[in-house]
Parts: C-alpha cells; sequence; structure tokens
C-alpha cells in the first residue's frame, strides 16, 4: 500500500460524540515529517481547545510533541519526547509504561491515526498491534492505548482499515484518502478538505 504526499493543509469536521473544528498542516523537513494543528470542540458539557506540534522522522516515528489545552479549568502543556532507544518521557518524567509505541495519538485529533499508515507495511487482512502515547483533550495526560490496525481494502481513491482498541472497547471502519489522512472516522469526524 503506497501513499502519497500529505497535503499543505487539511480540515475535518468532529461529529457525533464531539462537535467541533479541526485543521492540521504538514510539512515535509527533509529528515521527517511536521505536523501542526487545532481542534476546538464540544463534548457533552466540557469544553476544550487543544492545539499540537508533532515532529516524526523519515519512518513517521514520533520524536518530539508540543501541545496546549485550554479549557474552563485553565491552560496547561505538554511536552512529550521519545528518543532513539524508544524511551518515552512526559513533561520531563520517564514513562516506562510507553515503550513499544511509535506514535502519539490526540484524543482531541483525526489526523494522528495517519502516522502508523505511513509507517507500517499492511497485508490486507492481517491486524496489527500499534500501541500509541495517547493524550487526552481535557487535560493532556498521557496514557498507553492499545489499538489494532486492519487493511480491508487499498483502493486507487480510498483505503479502509478496521480499528479496534481494547483500551477502550471500541472499534469502527475507518475510511481514509491516498495520501493516508481519515476521511471518515464515524462518531468522530468527516474530512472536509
Amino acid at each position: 500500500m503506497r501513499l502519497t504526499t500529505p497535503p499543505a493543509g487539511a480540515s475535518w469536521t468532529h461529529t457525533g460524540v464531539r462537535a467541533g473544528f479541526e485543521v492540521a498542516f504538514f510539512e515535509d523537513l527533509g529528515t521527517g515529517h511536521r505536523l501542526t494543528g487545532h481542534t476546538t470542540a464540544r463534548e457533552s458539557s466540557a469544553l476544550w481547545s487543544v492545539g499540537y506540534d508533532v515532529a516524526v522522522d523519515h519512518s513517521w516515528k514520533t520524536v518530539a510533541v508540543h501541545a496546549s489545552s485550554l479549557t474552563t479549568a485553565g491552560e496547561c502543556e505538554l511536552a512529550l519526547t521519545r528518543d532513539f532507544e524508544g524511551i518515552w518521557t512526559v513533561n520531563g518524567e520517564l514513562r516506562p509504561e510507553l515503550d513499544g509505541c511509535f506514535d502519539v495519538d490526540f484524543e482531541s485529533s483525526a489526523v494522528t491515526n495517519t502516522l502508523p499508515l505511513h509507517r507500517l507495511d499492511f497485508i490486507e487482512g492481517v491486524g496489527v498491534d500499534v500501541p500509541a502515547a495517547f493524550v487526552r483533550a481535557d487535560d493532556l495526560r498521557v496514557e498507553r492505548l492499545e489499538q489494532r490496525y486492519t487493511l480491508l481494502e487499498a483502493g486507487p481513491e480510498q483505503i479502509q482499515f478496521h480499528y479496534e482498541s481494547s483500551t477502550f472497547e471500541f472499534s469502527c471502519d475507518l475510511r481514509y484518502d491516498r495520501a493516508g489522512l481519515v476521511v471518515d472516522y464515524p462518531g468522530i469526524a468527516i474530512r472536509e478538505s
């Protein structure tokens, strides 16, 4: 499954469990890639706005993340790093429970679901476990997310995966474009541009 280069920018409307909007921008750094974006949403009675800046290496493994969040409780910031040996730190504190994770996944974002697609060679019908450092929307706390992607179909225009998370006992089918960006994340977000 070959992916095309992501566009300069993309946007999503978040629907279902929350109402909101996300924009993301993509930059090829030569030695890796940078994803920068922002999501503002209402989820039940909670209001939040999350900005993120994610640096990945040439193989799309997360290297550094900076995020900020604004809620009714105030502002908070996050510095998340993964070194070349796979050691994660959260605001300077070692987090060994994140060992084996190569990706960051933001609860607030539809765009971070692109990282494993660019990093792994998927085979149709074969599930791949892809644990991630999961960043919560409300307070930017980080926890381990157990998830699995199974390639269902790689067509000329779109790609479809079955997604499962044992952490949240959740599953759905995700549709992507050929750049590996989510087009339809049922109950979460729909691509607008």
